[in-house]
């Protein structure tokens, strides 16, 4: 396999001039007339698994000096059409977002989303329901009995997945609901703080309620490999499913540092998953670097980078079920990772100016191997 270091709702479109990555897409004249839209991740997947992206908006991107990127990057909104099969509303679709008051909800840009990727023939991810993060203040500084929260979830979940059955195929149902010693999050996610940890039971059964065809998902972060946090999720689900709880699916996040050792363990971990009969994906992957006062990602760097990226890629295409791969957005330009991590960046697997890094070709290697598109002349010319 070749491991080269070389280095996407409305038909309305605003093209909003100046933006960062708006760039135009590199030249493809090098490749045979007919073929270049073959040159995508998309196409070399095949029908192996879905390939996704997240689509940037909202969070960290509001105080940002660029437009909304969905709606006002042109060349960034046609390459989450021509190099995905799935998506996933970044932020879009989380509780602040989507419920910005008790009454109130903004389904603008998830229907968007939603729409585009029924237009383009791509799935879609839910992100998510029951999280500690990034719920609005009415809520958590509310004063509501236990009886009123409860209603409230319920009427969320159900109003959000009703709305979109038979659109969203997957749901992160519960996120981040344990800490990194596998302790449930009794203090800072105020469902299972107030409500108990029976809730997250019940926020499953009121997401199938409202879409039975869906598949529900845990989804976490340091998950990726056997460790005292996937452990506790192996557990909970293992009683779930006893009791009957429609629990359809494992993920883990892929949130990787180079700076740190790969989870060599990642596949067999969610080999765990799929023999309890649980869809397992790779949700949220990307693969920051230490970028001290904002230099520049180096040669040795980059190669580490794309082999943490194939290697995440290679352990899902070695469980079966594990039918779903999603990188965190691109370009680096809308990447999370420096608002977080200061010091830190360079995580996804495009340049600003949209062309692509070792890590892509990597992806876009692996997936054409397993899909038998190897060495197709469409590849790269």
């Amino acid at each position: 396999m070749r491991r080269a270091l070389a280095v996407l709702a409305s038909a309305a479109l605003i093209a909003t001039a100046g933006a960062a990555s708006a760039a135009a897409a590199p030249p493809s004249d090098h490749r045979p007339p007919g073929l270049a839209k073959k040159d995508t991740l998309a196409w070399a997947a095949g029908d192996v698994l879905k390939i996704g992206s997240a689509v940037a908006g909202g969070g960290h991107h509001l105080s940002q000096d660029y437009p909304d990127p969905f709606t006002g990057d042109a060349a960034y909104r046609d390459l989450l059409g021509r190099e995905f099969t799935s998506l996933s509303a970044e932020n879009q679709m989380k509780w602040d977002a989507i419920h910005p008051a008790p009454d109130t909800y903004d389904f603008a840009a998830p229907d968007a989303i939603a729409a585009f990727a029924r237009a383009n023939g791509q799935d879609v991810r839910g992100h998510t329901l029951l999280w500690h993060n990034q719920n609005p203040s009415w809520l958590t500084e509310g004063d509501h009995t236990p009886d009123e929260l409860r209603a409230i979830l319920r009427d969320h979940i159900q109003t959000v997945v009703g709305r979109y059955a038979g659109t969203i195929q997957q749901w992160d149902v519960a996120n981040e609901i344990f800490d990194d010693s596998g302790n449930l999050r009794t203090q800072d996610n105020i469902w299972i703080r107030e409500l108990g940890p029976g809730i997250i039971a019940d926020a499953f059964r009121w997401a199938h309620e409202a879409d039975p065809d869906a598949l529900l998902f845990f989804n976490d972060y340091n998950v990726e490999g056997v460790n005292a946090k996937s452990d506790a999720y192996y557990a909970l689900v293992q009683d779930l499913l006893a009791d009957g709880v429609p629990v359809h699916g494992f993920a883990a996040q892929g949130h990787l540092s180079i700076r740190y050792g790969f989870p060599g363990d990642l596949a067999q971990n969610l080999q765990r998953f799929a023999d309890l009969g649980l869809a397992t994906a790779l949700t949220e992957v990307d693969v920051r670097m230490d970028l001290p006062d904002g230099a520049t990602p180096t040669e040795a760097q980059l190669a580490q980078q794309a082999d943490y990226y194939q290697r995440m890629l290679e352990s899902c295409l070695a469980v079966d079920g594990c039918d779903s791969f999603t990188v965190w957005g691109l370009p680096d330009t809308y990447s999370w990772v420096p608002h977080t991590f200061p010091g830190e960046g360079a995580a996804t697997v495009l340049w600003e100016d949209l062309t692509r890094k070792p890590a892509y070709l990597a992806l876009q290697d692996t997936l054409a191997e397993a899909s038998g598109r190897a060495g197709h002349p469409a590849l790269r010319g």
